[in-house]
C-alpha cells in the first residue's frame, strides 16, 4: 500500500466488496504495483510466519482482523475467535471469501474452532497449497 493509505480508506468505502465491518477491494487503488502482486498471490502473508514462530499466530486458524473491524463483530464471534490463535490460512479462503457474506465467514470460523484438530488443520493446509500456487501462477502469467 502507498504511504497514508489508511487515511484514504474513507474515500474508498463505496468500493468495498464485502459486508461490513470488513473492508476489502480486490483491485484496491491504494496498492503499489508490487503490493498488488504480493496481495493477489498471498505472498504478503509470508512475514506472518515470524508471528507463528513467536507463538503469536498459527498456520491455520481464524484470520485476524484490523482492530477497528474487530470492534464491530458481535460478542459471540469475537470471543470464540479470541479463544484460539489467529491463523494465516482459514477455511473461508477456500470458500471464495470475496463472495461470502461476513455472517457466513464468522459462522465458518466458529465451525472451524469447534472442529479444530491437527488432522482438520492439515487437511485445510493441503487444500490451500494448490490455491496459493494457482494464484501465484495467475499473477505471473496474467
Amino acid at each position: 500500500m502507498r504511504k497514508g493509505s489508511e487515511k484514504e480508506k474513507k474515500k474508498y468505502l463505496k468500493l468495498n466488496e464485502v459486508d461490513w465491518p470488513v473492508f476489502k477491494i480486490r483491485n484496491d487503488p491504494r496498492f503499489t504495483r508490487i503490493g498488488k502482486f504480493l496481495s493477489h498471490t498471498g505472498l504478503d502473508e509470508l512475514p506472518q510466519l515470524l508471528n507463528v514462530l513467536k507463538g503469536e499466530m498459527a498456520i491455520v486458524g481464524p484470520r485476524p482482523l484490523p482492530v477497528d473491524e474487530e470492534k464491530e463483530i458481535a460478542g459471540v464471534y469475537r470471543e470464540a475467535r479470541r479463544s484460539v490463535l489467529p491463523g494465516i490460512i482459514s477455511s473461508w479462503i477456500l470458500s471464495g471469501y470475496h463472495l461470502m457474506s461476513f455472517d457466513n465467514w464468522m459462522k465458518q470460523d466458529l465451525e472451524h474452532i469447534r472442529k479444530k484438530s491437527f488432522m482438520n488443520d492439515m487437511l485445510l493446509l493441503f487444500k490451500a497449497l494448490p490455491l496459493v500456487l494457482k494464484l501465484i501462477l495467475k499473477e505471473i502469467i496474467g
